[in-house]
Formats: structure tokens, C-alpha cells, sequence
């Protein structure tokens, strides 16, 4: 009488003898390709292998991006850095690996590599240099994760992540820009936050002629500085007070501003110059100071008879 182990291992021989039928037939299978034979076990045995090693491959990536991530003794750009290393070390062996399951002898490869490496430095020239660019930048550290940066061509943005070609600049109504990495090292780029948090803002307004304007400075100042949001008070330096100074003198009524520090950007979430539009306004209504608006004079000339 048979054991389970007997029909085990009887259930396993038949099994390879019928995988080595399957095989024997694939192979015979093929395709001629000038002096390239190709057979259908071949295609097969490559897809497969590359379907497993492209899935691998991505779950290597998220595994070493998520630990290089949890390094707190390392800043960001460092972590930066050493995620797009990992990246293209990874790329560089999985693509070796490809190439040895598909049967490309890498020693005659290294010897069109010249040619080849021209061919196609010239065709991804653009991709290179972005790649170049963003190791560039992650370096040098002039932009880092959470920077608000302003394009030359107008864009604005908070820097999210950098990628081998682009960098992700998130917009205040939730778009993402996708800028080449080349665009940080060609461009003019003004780096809102690089250096200091803190900001400096203006907002605009006028009064009529009559009023006492050395009263209103300290009036303006003490409401500006009421806000939550904006820098005042002992701790801070003279030079980031909360300043009101005359801007010019207008049609209707003579033209002032107020200047604030505060910390991050005026939008968004920090709408610090409407919410003091309105605090300034309630102001002048409060102390009945009247706020102009364009006025002309009209003389009627009577003819003499």
C-alpha cells in the first residue's frame, strides 16, 4: 500500500515530467529574428521574471524610502539625497538583472556601451540634465522640502517632493506643479522661506485731507498689532513692528499703508492682509475718520449780457 509520502512525491515526478514536456514544446516554438532565435519559452520565462523583479523591485523602493525617512539624526535634504541614490542603485541592478535573464552577454554590451551611451546622451540629453539638476539642488540645499517658491515664468508653490526628473510644487488651491528640475539651476527662483519664515507685508489705504494723520499712525498701529498672526510686542525688534507711514498724496485723499511681519505666507490659511483690510476698516469707521473717493469740483460760468 502506497504512503502519503509515496503519492507525494509520485503527484511531484508526474508534475515535472509534464513541466518538461510543456518546456520541451515552447522551446520549439520560435521565432527567427536574423541571426536571433527567439522561443515562445524564452518570451514567457522573460515576462514573468521581469513582472517579478519590476514588483520587487517597487516594493524595494517604498521599504527603502520608508527607512531612510524614519532617520531622524538626518535632514531632509540629506534624506533626499540618499532616497534618489538608493533609487538609481536599485534601477542600475534591476536592469542588470533583466538583462541577464534575457541572455545578453554584458562583456559584448560593455563594448558598444561607448556608442550606445552617445546615442543616447544625445536622444535623453534633456532627462539627464534634470537628473543632474536635482542632485544639484538637493546638494547645494538652496531648496528644501516645505520652501515656498516662486517661478520666473509667474508660478507659486510649497516644494512637496522631489523626483528624478521634477520637482512637486503644491499650489494654495491644490494643484500640483510639475517644474523640471533643470528650471531651479537656468531660472531666476525666489525662495520665499529659504533662509527665515518670517515675511513682510503691505496693505494700502487712504484717508480723507482733514484728518489728523499722526493720531491715525498710532491708531492703525495698535489695531495691526491686535491681530494674532502678525510679529509685535518686547520680544521682537524694532524693525518688525507694525508700521503705518504716509505713501503719497492722492487725488481724493492722502494715501497710506501699513507694514506687518508675520511668519509664513500671507495666503491660504494665513489671509493675514484681508482679515487687517477689515480691521482697518472698522477702525476708521469707529473713530469716524472718513475714508475718500473721487470727487470734482463743477463751476457754472454765467454769461454777461
Amino acid at each position: 500500500m502506497l504512503t502519503a509520502l509515496d503519492s507525494i512525491q509520485i503527484i511531484l515526478v508526474t508534475i515535472i515530467d509534464s513541466l518538461s514536456a510543456i518546456v520541451a514544446v515552447l522551446n520549439a516554438l520560435s521565432l527567427n529574428i536574423g541571426n536571433v532565435n527567439i522561443s515562445i519559452y524564452d518570451a514567457i520565462r522573460v515576462l514573468v521574471l521581469g513582472v517579478l523583479l519590476f514588483w520587487l523591485g517597487k516594493i524595494t523602493s517604498q521599504f527603502g524610502k520608508k527607512t531612510i525617512k524614519k532617520q531622524t539624526k538626518l535632514d531632509l535634504p540629506t534624506q533626499e539625497i540618499f532616497v534618489k541614490l538608493f533609487e538609481v542603485s536599485l534601477f542600475v541592478i534591476l536592469s542588470l538583472l533583466l538583462l541577464n535573464i534575457m541572455g545578453i552577454n554584458l562583456t559584448t554590451l560593455a563594448v558598444f556601451s561607448g556608442a550606445v551611451g552617445v546615442g543616447i546622451g544625445l536622444g535623453l540629453q534633456s532627462i539627464a540634465s534634470n537628473f543632474i539638476s536635482g542632485i544639484i539642488i538637493l546638494l547645494d540645499r538652496s531648496i528644501t522640502i516645505g520652501d515656498y517658491v516662486e517661478l520666473s515664468s509667474g508660478e507659486t508653490g510649497f516644494v512637496r517632493e522631489f523626483k528624478m526628473r521634477y520637482t512637486i510644487l503644491e499650489t494654495y488651491d491644490g494643484k500640483d506643479i510639475l517644474v523640471p528640475n533643470e528650471t531651479f539651476i537656468s531660472c531666476l527662483i525666489v525662495n520665499w522661506s529659504h533662509k527665515d519664515p518670517k515675511q513682510r507685508y503691505r496693505v494700502d489705504f487712504s484717508v480723507a485731507y482733514d484728518t489728523d494723520i499722526r493720531s491715525l499712525e498710532i491708531l492703525i498701529k495698535d489695531a495691526v498689532a491686535q491681530h494674532p498672526k502678525v510679529l509685535s510686542g518686547p520680544e521682537y525688534s524694532f524693525a518688525e513692528q507694525p508700521d503705518c507711514e504716509i505713501a503719497g498724496f492722492g487725488d481724493s485723499g492722502v494715501n497710506m499703508f501699513v507694514e506687518f511681519w508675520m511668519e509664513g505666507i500671507d495666503d491660504g490659511k494665513n489671509r493675514v492682509g484681508g482679515d487687517l483690510l477689515l480691521t482697518i476698516f472698522e477702525t476708521l469707521k469707529a473713530h469716524n475718520i472718513e475714508i475718500p473717493f473721487p470727487q470734482r469740483e463743477v463751476k457754472i460760468i454765467q454769461k454777461t449780457q
